[in-house]
C-alpha cells in the first residue's frame, strides 16, 4: 500500500514540475503590480442597416438594390449592411427594434412604420415615370365563370400579405367600392412563406389554385419567364397611391441621414452610373419625400378599418 501511495505522489510532482515548467536555467519575470496601462480595444463602426421590404424573393430584393447599397456606402463613406426579413410583419418589427436603420416600404407599411417613430425622406418614381402605383386583379383568361368583376363573389382570392399595398389593401379597396365585401369570397388566402409572394399569386393564379388573384403594377412583367402572360387577363385595376418610399427609424442619427438623403436624390440627376443603378432596382428615378405625403394611405387604411 505505502508503495502505491509513493507512486501516486511521485506521478503528480511530476506533473507539477511540467505545468509550471520548473528548470534551473530559466530566467525569472517580475510583474510590478502597482503599473497599470489601459488597454482600449479597436472596434470597426457598426454598419448601417438597409431593409428592403420582402415582396419578392431574397435574390431578387439582393440583386435589385445591391449596386445602389454599394453605391451608398461610397459615396456616403459609411458601412451599409443589406438585410432580408422573411415577412411584412418582422420588417416592421426589426424597424421597431432598431434593427433596422434605413427602409425601403411600401406606402402602407410606412404608416405603421411612422406609428413607430420613423419618417419618410424619399420616394421613388416608378418605371412607368409616375411617382405612385396601383393593384392589378388578375384571373386566368380562360376562366369562364369570370368574366367582370361582380363575378368575383363567392370566388377563392389569393393576396400576396395583408399589408402588401398593391398586392392586398388596394385591391380590398376597389372591391370595397363597387360593394364586395370580404365575405362575399369564398375564401381570402395569402401567399405562404418568407419572401417572393408577388410570384407566387401569380403562379397560385396561373395554376388555377385559384380564381383571382392580387398583385402590384409591374409583376406580370417580371414572372414572364415563369408563366404564359397570353393565359392571364387583368380583371380590374385600382386607383393609385403614393409610391414606395424610404424611411428612418426612430433616433437615426440626423446627420448621417442629411448625406444620405442627397446621395440618395443625386441619382435623379442622371448619369451613366445613376441610371444604371436605377435601373437595376426598377426605379424611374428618387425624389424628396414627407410624411404628409403618405395621408392618402391613412384615409384609406381608416376605410378598409370600417368595413
Amino acid at each position: 500500500m505505502r508503495k502505491e501511495y509513493w507512486a501516486v505522489g511521485l506521478a503528480a510532482l511530476a506533473l507539477l514540475i511540467l505545468a509550471v515548467g520548473w528548470e534551473r536555467d530559466e530566467p525569472m519575470t517580475r510583474v510590478d503590480l502597482s503599473r497599470r496601462v489601459d488597454i482600449t480595444l479597436k472596434t470597426q463602426a457598426e454598419a448601417i442597416t438597409y431593409a428592403y421590404l420582402p415582396q419578392y424573393s431574397h435574390s431578387i430584393s439582393f440583386e435589385r438594390h445591391r449596386r445602389l447599397v454599394e453605391y451608398l456606402s461610397r459615396v456616403t463613406g459609411y458601412p451599409f449592411r443589406q438585410v432580408f426579413p422573411d415577412t411584412f410583419d418582422e420588417h416592421v418589427k426589426m424597424v421597431e427594434r432598431g434593427e433596422i436603420d434605413i427602409s425601403f416600404s411600401n406606402p402602407f407599411i410606412y404608416i405603421r412604420l411612422a406609428r413607430a417613430g420613423a419618417r419618410a425622406f424619399a420616394r421613388i418614381v416608378e418605371e412607368s415615370g409616375r411617382p405612385d402605383f396601383h393593384s392589378q386583379i388578375i384571373c386566368r383568361k380562360d376562366n369562364r365563370a369570370i368574366r367582370s368583376l361582380e363575378d368575383c363573389r363567392g370566388k377563392r382570392w389569393i393576396a400576396v400579405d395583408p399589408g402588401s399595398a398593391g398586392g392586398f389593401v388596394f385591391a380590398l379597396d376597389y372591391f370595397l367600392s363597387h360593394g364586395i365585401q370580404r365575405e362575399d369570397f369564398a375564401e381570402i388566402a395569402f401567399a405562404p412563406g418568407p419572401g417572393g409572394k408577388q410570384e407566387k399569386v401569380v403562379l397560385a393564379v396561373y395554376a388555377g389554385k385559384y380564381d383571382i388573384g392580387s398583385v402590384r403594377n409591374g409583376t406580370l412583367e417580371l414572372v414572364k419567364d415563369k408563366v404564359d402572360l397570353d393565359a392571364i387577363r387583368v380583371l380590374a385595376e385600382s386607383r393609385s397611391y403614393p409610391g414606395w418610399v424610404y424611411s428612418a427609424r426612430r433616433g437615426f442619427d440626423p446627420a448621417r441621414l442629411k448625406v444620405i438623403t442627397e446621395a440618395l436624390l443625386r441619382l435623379d440627376q442622371g448619369g451613366e452610373e445613376a441610371e444604371q443603378i436605377l435601373a437595376a432596382a426598377h426605379f424611374k428615378g428618387i425624389i424628396p419625400a414627407m410624411d404628409a405625403d403618405y395621408d392618402s394611405i391613412r384615409s384609406l387604411a381608416n376605410r378598409i378599418s370600417q368595413e
